[in-house]
């Protein structure tokens, strides 16, 4: 079991069956697996059999054999046994016990090998040995006794030919780049040119595997490295979740405390209501008491008269009384009919509007990272025939898998949508009301326009196809225009107030924020953690500031970073802004922090006088240019 441990731990296992090698033999591609199991795996890949090749499982490198023809069997029999493998589980103990004596063996008989001939790789008891000295051809090979060794098969000691067993090797021919001994040197290597000794080989061997172990140290750090880095990985995708959950039940407490403040609204209503009625009930009851008590004595003293017989006081009473009957006559009080207090509700309806509530949208994004290259994937063309036209900016949307592209465009004062429909490539227009500039995501299916020749903002609907849904007026003219929340615009004007404004889904501004040098936001870009980041052309710098007003960044780099016409930003998954610096034909990365990453992209990767620029749900990078939008990927 200890054995078994230290093999394991040695990594000398192999990773189809997960247990010790077992007649290791490896491919082309290094990887070294039991020969069993790599004839059970070929066996059942058809493509490698056909292709006349060895997959291996691990890389799916193909390994050529000599002779295609044959069956599998004898394919992986041909293999190269691992002597690497092999001796590092010599090393550590893990070897098989000695065979039976190999004469001893022919003979049906299983009597144990005590002594181990080098030379033949095979085992001998004490007699068989005896005769293995007596020929000519054996008596010089080098025997070890096998029980010094704790009955373990010794390493070979000597280095002997493959080819002719009996002869050690001496030479190595480079031209061939294999070890010979001097009958193949002879034979098989007379037109070779370059053959050197073993002794003279030795120290180029040693400086060769020197630098292999230095480049495998660096191949099982940078694996080590992914490893640990997938770990955290890992871990912070389990913390990650754990705030999403947090986060969702926040979002849960916080619906749940809208709906019992409402319920608490509707009791403490009833409360009121009742309270009032009661009231008014009370008062009538009041009322009729002393009605009841005035109605008792006048009863008393005319039920008095009639047994008195005063005739006097009869008629003295009977003048008082007016000639309407009053036998059974009350008359009924308004109050009585006081509406009754009751709960009118349509369940129907609030379950429509409960199932209609969403907490949130869970997705798995794939952003860019600082090392991934761009890809130019597509190229959209988002003019006609003899069309002229200018985008602005541009903007993706998504309903249940297709994406739609949306380009404003300055010259039509429309919007140019591209989407497929039924597999099949579509373009259309929404007509606007006015030439429209940035557009802002609002949801998954929605976005926000901004049309300041007419002070007016368009929402977009993509379902499925898009249309123009509505308008709000503005006090200010809007050219750039961002999402807050799904209930607050972020928007900057053309005028030089040096702010832009925080509106609600009416064009109603809810509060300024200050943007310094900034004087008439062109582009603006709300990142994770609510800050604003804006832009303008002439202005040679990038503003981050918070919803307070307080600058979080001032991008103005010198020299040949110099910012030249800053336009378009975004940010990626991770944090990162992006964003267009037109005259310098660059798409430039910082972090949050507004430090420099990198350029993405720049007049190598086909960029001329870019102006906006937009990251889709699945990480894909587009650029309007002129005319059209540039998509790129990252690898």
């Amino acid at each position: 079991m200890a054995t078994t441990k230290k093999l394991t731990d040695n990594y000398l296992t192999c990773v189809i069956c997960a247990e010790v090698f077992t007649d290791p033999v490896t491919l082309q591609c290094n990887h070294t697996f039991c020969k069993s199991c790599l004839l059970k795996y070929t066996k059942t890949r058809s493509e490698a059999t056909q292709a006349n090749s060895i997959a291996c499982p691990s890389c799916r490198q193909k390994t050529k054999v000599t002779n295609p023809g044959s069956p599998v069997e004898e394919w992986v029999s041909q293999l190269k046994p691992s002597h690497v493998i092999q001796s590092l589980m010599d090393d550590l103990g893990g070897s098989p016990d000695v065979d039976v004596c190999c004469v001893c063996k022919e003979d049906g008989q299983t009597t144990p090998g005590t002594m181990w001939c080098v030379t033949c790789e095979d085992a001998f008891c004490d007699g068989c040995l005896t005769l293995h000295k007596k020929i000519p051809l054996t008596r010089d090979h080098e025997v070890i006794d096998v029980r010094s060794h704790g009955n373990r098969k010794p390493k070979a000691r000597s280095f002997m030919c493959r080819v002719h067993k009996d002869e050690k090797v001496k030479l190595f021919c480079k031209d061939c780049r294999m070890t010979i001994c001097t009958v193949c040197c002879s034979l098989k290597h007379r037109k070779c040119d370059d053959v050197e000794t073993i002794d003279a080989m030795m120290p180029l061997v040693k400086e060769a595997l020197v630098n292999e172990t230095m480049i495998q140290e660096k191949k099982i750090q940078t694996y080590t490295d992914n490893i640990s880095l997938t770990h955290s990985k890992i871990e912070k995708v389990a913390t990650s979740a754990q705030e999403m959950k947090d986060e969702v039940r926040k979002v849960r407490i916080a619906a749940t405390e809208v709906l019992v403040r409402k319920e608490k609204e509707l009791l403490d209503h009833i409360d009121k209501l009742t309270e009032i009625h009661v009231q008014e009930l009370k008062a009538y009851r009041k009322s009729q008491d002393i009605d009841l008590q005035a109605e008792h004595q006048r009863y008393e003293f005319t039920n008095s008269l009639l047994k008195s017989d005063s005739i006097a006081d009869m008629f003295a009473v009977y003048e008082s009384v007016d000639g309407t009957s009053r036998d059974d006559h009350i008359r009924e009080d308004k109050r009585l009919q006081a509406s009754s207090i009751i709960f009118v509700h349509d369940t129907e309806k609030l379950m429509r509007s409960v199932d209609g509530v969403t907490l949130g949208e869970v997705k798995l994004v794939h952003g860019l990272s600082r090392q991934t290259s761009p890809v130019l994937v597509q190229e959209i063309n988002c003019t006609g025939e003899d069309e002229l036209m200018s985008v602005y900016d541009v903007v993706v949307l998504t309903l249940d898998c297709t994406k739609a592209v949306l380009v404003s465009d300055v010259c039509y004062g429309d919007l140019k949508v591209f989407y497929t429909s039924n597999k099949t490539p579509s373009q259309t227009r929404v007509q606007l009301p006015a030439a429209p500039t940035q557009i802002a995501k609002v949801g998954g299916t929605k976005a926000a326009v901004a049309l300041p020749g007419t002070q007016q903002i368009a929402f977009i609907k993509f379902g499925p196809k898009p249309t123009l849904e509505s308008t709000v007026r503005t006090r200010r003219k809007y050219c750039g225009l961002a999402c807050l929340n799904s209930s607050q615009l972020v928007a900057g004007g053309n005028d030089k107030r040096s702010s832009v404004d925080i509106l609600d889904m009416e064009g109603i501004v809810l509060k300024s924020i200050n943007t310094v040098m900034i004087k008439n936001p062109q582009y603006i870009h709300v990142t994770r953690n609510n800050n604003v980041v804006v832009s303008e052309g002439t202005v040679k710098s990038l503003l981050s500031v918070t919803l307070d007003g307080q600058a979080v960044f001032i991008y103005t780099p010198r020299g040949d970073r110099a910012l030249i016409y800053p336009c378009g930003i975004t940010t990626t998954s991770s944090g990162d802004i992006l964003f267009v610096d037109s005259d310098s034909n660059k798409v430039i990365q910082l972090t949050e922090s507004g430090q420099f990453v990198r350029d993405v992209l720049t007049a190598h990767d086909g960029l001329y006088r870019p102006d906006s620029i937009c990251l889709d749900d699945d990480g894909l990078l587009y650029v309007t240019i002129g005319w059209c939008v540039k998509v790129f990927c990252f690898e």
